[in-house]
């Protein structure tokens, strides 16, 4: 598996180019710990703290909707084990403006802003099972912002 992850990290810069997503390292332990889920998980929805922000520009991805500052490593892994027909709700609350990153299990990566309000969110209505790996950025370079990561089964309406 980590082979596999490290040859599509691979792909996906020479696709995006060397400055594409070299910043950004999904095998650092992430900043704030990793969440073990499977399908039909409780609490739901199951929340992390952390402190969004970094240095690193997210448009640096190269993907739609990927804005705001990042930090190099992960704020957030989750590990899920996907099953039973149910959706992946990723998002992200906070008092500040902050951006949401995220590396999927195929080395995909894709981005959001202003999903509810200023609240960034991405649902996947057939979630692979893997390792998502998961930053939280922020539009103020470097200034951390307290803001609470969620994983959700249950998407918006």
């Amino acid at each position: 598996m980590a082979t596999r992850r490290a040859l599509i990290g691979a792909a996906v810069l020479v696709a995006l180019g060397a400055g594409g997503v070299a910043a950004q390292n999904y095998n650092l332990r992430p900043s704030f710990g990793t969440a073990n889920l499977r399908f039909n998980f409780a609490p739901d929805p199951f929340v992390v703290n952390v402190t969004a922000g970094g240095t690193i520009p997210a448009e640096r991805i190269g993907g739609p909707g990927c804005v705001g500052s990042i930090a190099q490593a992960p704020d957030v892994r989750l590990n899920y084990t996907a099953g039973g027909g149910l959706p992946l709700w990723i998002g992200a609350r906070s008092n500040g403006d902050v951006t949401l990153v995220v590396n999927l299990p195929n080395g995909r990566w894709i981005c959001n802003d202003d999903f509810q309000g200023t609240n960034p969110g991405i649902v996947l209505r057939q979630p692979m099972s893997g390792q998502y790996d998961i930053w939280v950025g922020h539009y103020d370079r470097g200034r951390g912002v307290p803001t609470q990561v969620f994983f959700s089964e249950v998407p918006p309406r």
